[in-house]
């Protein structure tokens, strides 16, 4: 899939509402998430990928941003945004190669799975670090003002990172510099197993862009549409030179915050039901049924349509070979120093000796 074209007005009639073959594209991006997200976590429990930072229920907080930014944006991501890459343009044998991090992969195995970037569509590498990519991304909005570009960056946050000293900076000098970019707070209720009620005492997340100078907005997470319009009218306030704004988008992880959490030892169930409830995939395509865009029982199969395309993309990276290990000492220098050739061939000495490395048996920690 190529990268969206810049936004053309053929694509919105009057009112500025997507066209019926875009909402059905929405809809098409949001199930793809959910059926790759699937079946990641069947690979990941079967023991063929490491980790999975699991999307389900956050479908529409991931598609509506993506999708509200032109080819030339960039999008910085939180932890779950590698769906919204794919529905701005990556390749889905670049995310799946990345989940196996085998010679494939564009990270040369340098990160670990679900640790997604990709160039073509301006989505750099993400860090487990909480909140590291805020500033990052305000920089880079700033240089490409300095430089006269034509970019929004769209910087993107759970709520647990507006604890982060990285979300503070960032938004006090994205502000004063006024900075061409979005912040998008996927508030999914939970940083890992500290409630939203114990991050903050303000009544919204969205009121701390009052402290910052910057307008901040509530939107329903789970509302594709909504979600579209909002970060629309922020990107288009940031392209015309107004500066920043928060959008918070209220959802809700309906799975664990990794492969590696019990949410149900944090969590209560009465709450798990009443977001499986407001579902954002069901609650669309229950909307564009009665539109006449989706015909009844479509969904099916186009779900056997992506798995068709996902499982075959999985056979592809799982039969592709291993990292070459040359690439531990690539790309750092123009060529590789003595230190580090001497380091590299003791290494591989090592490796003849005592045979491939094998995983281990203790739990990731998260």
């Amino acid at each position: 899939m190529k990268a969206q074209p810049k936004q053309s007005s053929s694509n919105k009639p009057a009112g500025g509402a997507l066209t019926p073959a875009r909402q059905r594209e929405l809809f098409v991006h949001m199930l793809r998430i959910r059926c790759l997200d699937e079946r990641m976590l069947k690979l990941q429990r079967a023991g063929r990928i490491g980790f999975v930072g699991t999307a389900k229920g956050l479908e529409a907080a991931l598609v509506g941003p993506a999708c509200a930014l032109e080819a030339q944006d960039w999008l910085w991501s939180g932890l779950r945004e590698g769906g919204a890459a794919l529905a701005r343009g990556m390749p889905l044998g670049d995310y799946i190669a990345q989940m196996y991090c085998n010679s494939n992969d564009s990270a040369k195995g340098r990160q670990m799975c679900n640790h997604f970037q990709h160039k073509g569509t301006h989505y750099p590498s993400w860090s487990s670090v909480i909140g590291t990519q805020i500033p990052h991304g305000v920089g880079a909005a700033y240089a490409a003002k300095l430089h006269g570009k034509d970019e929004v960056h769209s910087i993107h946050f759970g709520d647990g990172a507006t604890s982060s000293n990285g979300f503070h900076s960032g938004m006090n000098f994205a502000a004063v510099w006024k900075a061409p970019c979005v912040f998008v707070c996927v508030d999914n209720g939970w940083a890992i197993s500290v409630p939203s009620s114990a991050q903050t005492a303000a009544k919204s997340y969205a009121d701390k862009a009052a402290a910052y100078g910057m307008p901040g907005e509530d939107v329903d997470g789970n509302d594709v549409l909504a979600v579209q319009a909002a970060v629309s009218k922020a990107v288009e306030r940031a392209r015309s030179g107004k500066g920043p704004s928060l959008v918070v988008l209220k959802t809700y992880r309906m799975l664990g915050h990794s492969s590696s959490d019990d949410p149900t030892k944090y969590r209560d169930a009465k709450e798990v039901a009443y977001w499986e409830g407001r579902d954002p995939i069901e609650g669309f395509e229950k909307q564009l049924v009665a539109a006449k865009i989706l015909a009844k029982g479509e969904r099916a199969k186009l779900e056997a349509q992506l798995y068709a395309e996902i499982d075959a993309e999985i056979h592809k990276q799982e039969a592709a070979p291993k990292m070459p290990l040359k690439t531990l000492v690539e790309d750092v220098y123009a060529e590789v120093p003595l230190h580090l050739r001497k380091q590299y061939n003791q290494f591989i000495a090592i490796a003849e000796r005592l045979g491939e490395a094998t995983p281990g048996d203790g739990a990731f920690p998260l």
